[in-house]
């Protein structure tokens, strides 16, 4: 390997700012905070949004996590457009029911 190219990989605490879980692993990452850990030794302290306590995946449960309200302009973009949102997108029918003959352009 070549000298002084590689970052620096070492202890760092992570927290998980959905669920307030905080651990300990190896990482190149860049903070400009520290923490006191568990052992009294002081290390980098970086906040992530998502974590193995928090991800859907996980923990089986879905959660929306909205940064800056996306998911709301998102429904009011498509709720204008006469689409249903809650089911999917599809178009309404007569009876609000989803037309299935209706092509759905996502794009626009």
């Amino acid at each position: 390997m070549k000298p002084d190219i590689h970052p620096d990989y070492r202890l760092v605490v992570f927290q998980d700012t959905s669920s307030e879980l905080r651990f300990l692993t190896r990482s190149t990452i860049e903070t400009s905070e520290t923490i006191e850990w568990e052992d009294g030794n002081t290390y980098p302290f970086a906040k992530v949004e998502i974590s193995s306590e928090s991800h859907p995946f996980y923990t089986g449960k879905q959660i929306l996590v909205d940064s800056g309200g996306r998911v709301e302009r998102f429904r009011r973009r498509y709720a204008s457009a006469g689409m249903n949102v809650e089911a999917g997108l599809a178009p309404q029918g007569e009876a609000g029911e989803p037309s299935e003959d209706t092509p759905v352009d996502l794009e626009s």
